[in-house]
């Protein structure tokens, strides 16, 4: 079975990035990754990313 990469961009997407992320993770298909990164958010992004990634080791998460 091959992994899948999953790669989402994001810049201050508080408002839609956790329906995003239980959508990602409602998925069947279990061998895969995200990998988020984001641009400079000054919302609430950042937080809602390291919780995730926190609930989750096939999240990771990246600050440009």
């Amino acid at each position: 079975m091959q992994k899948v990469s999953i790669v989402i961009p994001t810049f201050n997407r508080s408002k839609y990035l956790k329906a995003t992320l239980d959508s990602v993770l409602s998925q069947t298909y279990a061998n895969w990754e995200c990998i988020l990164v984001d641009d400079g958010s000054i919302d609430s992004t950042i937080s809602i990313l390291i919780d995730y990634a926190n609930k989750d080791e096939r999240i990771k998460w990246y600050k440009r």
